[in-house]
This record gives C-alpha cells, sequence and structure tokens, in this order.
C-alpha cells in the first residue's frame, strides 16, 4: 500500500520546507517537491491532505517505565495501555527499562521485558538496561546486550539498599562502557544525604508531598551530577544525565560539555511546567499526583526559565517523559501519612509533543528544536537514526501530521488515555493538535481517534550512540 502527505510543511531539526511525503508500505520512498515528481503524476492508494499543517518525524520518547516494579505496586501502564496513548500523542516509539535488581541476572530481565512487551504494543520499542547491581555477571552482559540492541545503561546514585551503585561501581561500569562504546545513563541524586534527609522530615511530623520536594533539594542533584561527571572524565565514558530537573545540575553539564566532554542531559515536560509550591505543595494529600523523582523544583527559584534556555543552547540534547503512572487510589495512596511511601512517577507520554509544541507557540524555542529534542536528537543518542527520528527515502514511515491552529484540551473526558485514575495535567490548553499518526506506514491514529490495534509495535534493536560529540 502506498500513502502520500500532500500540502503540508515537512519540519526536520535544521529547516521546514513545503514538500510531499510518499510512503511505500512500511518505508518512506521520496520526499518531493509539491505535486511534482520526474516520473510524471503521483499516485496512491491513500492521499492525506496536509494543508496548512507540519509533517514531522513520530516523535521518540527515549524514558519509559511501562509495567515497572516499584516500592510494592507496579506502574500502571501496561505496554498495551501505555503505547496506546504515546499513539494518541504522536509518539511512535518509545524506549523502555529493563530492571535488573540485586539478586536477579540481566540476562534473565531482559527476557521478562520481552515477554511483557512483545504482542502488546500499538508502536515500536526498544530498551535501556538498569543495572541495579553492578558485579562481574552484569559486567560481562553489558558486552552481551550490544549484540541484542541494548546499548545504554543505567546506573543510580539513589535509592540506597535498592539500586543504588557506589563510586567504586560507577567506576567499573564506566570502565566497560568507555571500552565497548555504549553509553552510561545516571540518575543523579545523593541518596544517601537524602535518606537522613527524610528520615529527619519524618521525625518533625513533616509527612506531606511537599517535603518530598524539600528532603531532595537542589543540592543533592547538582552534587551528584559534579560526582558522575568527573567519574565519567576519568574514564572516558559518554555520559547521559536523565530527568535533570535543577538549574544547577544542568549548569555543570554545560561546563563539561564546553570543556569537550560527552556529557548530555535530559529534561522532562513537568520540570518545564510544573514546580514545587504549586503542584507539591497543594492542598491536602493532593501533591501526591505530581510526586517523582527528580522532584519538581521551585519556581520561585527560575529553574523553570532556565531549562528552557538550556534546551535553547543544546545543553538539554533530548525531553523525554520518564513516564512511570500511578494511579492516586490503592498507589499514591500508600503514602499517605508518609512521603517516603508515595509511589514516584508522572504520566506524560501522551503529552510530550503537545506540551513541547506549547514552547514553540511561547517563544520559548524553535520549530526545528521541537523536532530535534522530541524526535531527532534522541534517534541519534540512542543508534536509532536513519530508521528513526528523520523524514527521509529509506526510513521508517514514522510521521505525524501535527495541525498548528487546532488545539487540544488536557485531562480526563478529553486527551487523557493513560490507565490512570487522574491527569497530572488536568486543565492545560495547548495552541496545536496531533491530527495523524503514522507508525511504520500505517495509520495508526487520524482525527476520528486512535485506529491502531495491539501488536503492531516491534522490537527496534539499537546500534551504539550516533551522536557522542
Amino acid at each position: 500500500m502506498t500513502t502520500l502527505i500532500t500540502n503540508g510543511t515537512v519540519v526536520s531539526a535544521t529547516g521546514s520546507v513545503r514538500a510531499d511525503v510518499l510512503v511505500d508500505g512500511e518505508t518512506i520512498a521520496a520526499v518531493l517537491a509539491p505535486g511534482t515528481s520526474a516520473l510524471g503524476p503521483i499516485t496512491a492508494d491513500t492521499v492525506i491532505d496536509a494543508a496548512g499543517k507540519y509533517v514531522i518525524p513520530g516523535g521518540i520518547d527515549a524514558h519509559t517505565h511501562m509495567q515497572m516494579p516499584f516500592g510494592g505496586t507496579e506502574a500502571s501502564d501496561t505496554f498495551e495501555t501505555g503505547t496506546r496513548a504515546a499513539a494518541w500523542g504522536g509518539t511512535t516509539t518509545i524506549v523502555d527499562f529493563v530492571v535488573q535488581a540485586h539478586g536477579q541476572r540481566v540476562q534473565d530481565q531482559v527476557q521478562l521485558w520481552h515477554d511483557k512487551a512483545a504482542g502488546n504494543c500499538a508502536v515500536d520499542y526498544a530498551f535501556h538496561q538498569i543495572i541495579g547491581e553492578v558485579n562481574d555477571a552484569s559486567l560481562a552482559a553489558m558486552d552481551e546486550l550490544i549484540d541484542e540492541g541494548i546499548t545504554s545503561f543505567k546506573l543510580f546514585m539513589a535509592y540506597p539498599g535498592v539500586f543504588l551503585s557506589s563510586d567504586g561501581q560507577i567506576l567499573q561500569a564506566m570502565q566497560k562502557a568507555a571500552g565497548n562504546g555504549s553509553l552510561i545513563m545516571m540518575h543523579a541524586e545523593n541518596g544517601s544525604a537524602i535518606d537522613v534527609l527524610v528520615q529527619q522530615a519524618l521525625a518533625r511530623g513533616e509527612t506531606s508531598p511537599y517535603y518530598h520536594g524539600v528532603t531532595r533539594p537542589w543540592q543533592t542533584e547538582q552534587e551528584a551530577t559534579h560526582r558522575a561527571v568527573m567519574l565519567a572524565d576519568i574514564t572516558g565514558a559518554p555520559l547521559y544525565v536523565v530527568h535533570v530537573s535543577a538549574k544547577q545540575a544542568l549548569a555543570r553539564i554545560a561546563e563539561a560539555r564546553n570543556a569537550g566532554q560527552n556529557v548530555f542531559g535530559e529534561t522532562c515536560p513537568q520540570y518545564l511546567y510544573l514546580s514545587l509550591e504549586d503542584n507539591l505543595g497543594a492542598p491536602g494529600f493532593e501533591g501526591a499526583k505530581w510526586v517523582c523523582s527528580t522532584p519538581l523544583r521551585s519556581r520561585a527559584e527560575g529553574h523553570q526559565d532556565d531549562l528552557w534556555r538550556y534546551i535553547r543552547t543544546g545543553d538539554v540534547t533530548t525531553v523525554s517523559t520518564d513516564h512511570c503512572p500511578f494511579c492516586m487510589k490503592d498507589q499514591k495512596e500508600l503514602g499517605i501519612g508518609n512521603f517516603a511511601k508515595i509511589p514516584n512517577g508522572i504520566g506524560s507520554v501522551e503529552h510530550r509533543m503537545d506540551l513541547l509544541y506549547q514552547g514553540v507557540k511561547d517563544g520559548r524555542i524553535s520549530l526545528e528544536k521541537w523536532v530535534d529534542v522530541c524526535c531527532t536528537t534522541p534517534a541519534r543518542m540512542f543508534g536509532l537514526y536513519g530508521r528513526k527520528g528523520v523524514i527521509a527515502p529509506g526510513a521508517d514511515a514514522d510521521i505525524v501530521v501535527y495541525d498548528p491552529n487546532g488545539h487540544t484540551s488536557i485531562g480526563l473526558g478529553k486527551t487523557h488515555h493513560m490507565n490512570m485514575d487522574y491527569s497530572a495535567w488536568e486543565g492545560y490548553e495547548i495552541d496545536g493538535h496531533v491530527d495523524v499518526v503514522l507508525s511504520r506506514g500505517t495509520v495508526v491514529k487520524d482525527e476520528t481517534g486512535y485506529v491502531g490495534h495491539k501488536g503492531h509495535g516491534r522490537f527496534v534493536k539499537r546500534s551504539l550512540s550516533q551522536n557522542l560529540v
């Protein structure tokens, strides 16, 4: 089957041009000047009129946690519900995290995640690997997994007794990555210091969700980020710091980049829009809706504005979601009376493209930067570029037709298809709308709604990262 997307403006990370896009089967066959072809008039089985609209690569959310165990419960989105929501919002590839905790064998966990995802996904998916226990076996697995298309490995400086790795263990993993060409991802918070602050707050009777943010101050994020940067400098390993929320941590990343290190920063929509005061500080237990780690930062301190600035300068290289949703009932409510027991996570996989587009409308970022941080650079960073993240002949036909004159109202009963009983983005109004989404040439969302199906999405093997400069 062939599809012609005509009359639209094709937007890439480097520019925009009026063009038609011809899809043949699962791939892009040609990008043509509007209405022209050296072979004569173009015919196609299906024609999509994109007049007045943007035609962009499908979004890549490089940080999701579907069905992830956490704190005695599990993230509420399955691979089926989570990827369906992604399709609604113009994301056509997710990169999820396989979790290895203490006592678990990395290869067994990879198989478990394949079992969870296979046959269930609405869009394509790939995996990162969390190394929760650095030892000889897991270090050896870092070599083995590259051949299986898993080329990035996440470590934690937080969560003592669960995921935290010592500096010596981090050094070993970074040495392995420097040798095999893989990418180290880091959750950078000083977990030992945070644990003391948490216990002290609880002892004072400070139990509400607001104190989740207070006990994870920006200094614990900046300090851990600095340590990670220095360990990466010693080993020569590339470093990707996930979900950066503190402007001071990003300043350290920018400094390292200016010095020539292969260091990259990721942020998330929640850190661009939400805040300690407005959200974690909501009355009663409502703030639990926005408990995530790293935490939301103070608006009065200017973190949000600085994060937008670091997107413009390129020191934030990607915007992902850290999608790890939990319902209020029976999940977030586990932390009533003790904020430390609130499952950490926010659901955003459906809304990332819209929320970042609002930054275009507000003049915070350019149209091209929107495509860059949501689509193209994630593809380059995580070994998908060429197949994903670009509209070019031979690439997978992962395409979004986006209407800049449309409107999106976010909230329960509006645009909310994640498996959650609330929306962290309730009441947000976006000047823009995802009209049509193609995944490998198949329309999975059109103007009537979701038209995809479970099992369409495939596992994508990733090559070694392609943009480490």
